[in-house]
């Protein structure tokens, strides 16, 4: 007759400092696993923010393909975000009377974060608009 001790070799199961280390590796597993998840969630988050704050300066960019004499300045509010379109004649060398004048302009659309301000700010030129013969531009 044999008896079951302890250093004999037919043990069964597993030891408590095995269960142990094998809980906390599963724990720092899912802990790595959580966060990672939970960053590209974040991301995916801020990714769609921008794209929709790019979307709206494309927009609001395309409400006029010239400016007036006068300049384009305009802000306003939009879904969350803040915007502000303003305009100044650009400098160029060319002396061609037939060339039209042309501004530059920009936009910036910032919106809150979290707990920071983001922004995305945009630039291009515009043709002047001229004036109806006859007639004064609106």
């Amino acid at each position: 007759m044999r008896s079951r001790g302890f250093g004999t070799g037919s043990q069964k199961g597993f030891s408590l400092l095995e269960l142990l280390v094998a809980f906390a590796i599963m724990a720092i597993s899912l802990g790595m696993l959580y966060q990672a998840t939970g960053s590209s969630v974040r991301t995916v988050g801020e990714a769609e923010r921008f794209q929709r704050a790019t979307t709206l300066a494309e927009s609001l960019l395309a409400l006029r393909d010239s400016v007036s004499a006068e300049g384009w300045n305009e802000s306003g509010e939009s879904a969350g975000y803040t915007w502000r379109i303003a305009s100044s004649p650009f400098a160029s060398a060319v002396t061609d009377p037939k060339a039209p004048v042309l501004h530059e302009v920009g936009i910036q659309v910032s919106w809150q974060d979290g707990d920071r301000m983001r922004q995305i700010e945009a630039t291009t030129l515009r043709p002047e608009r001229k004036p109806p013969p006859g007639g004064k531009a609106k």
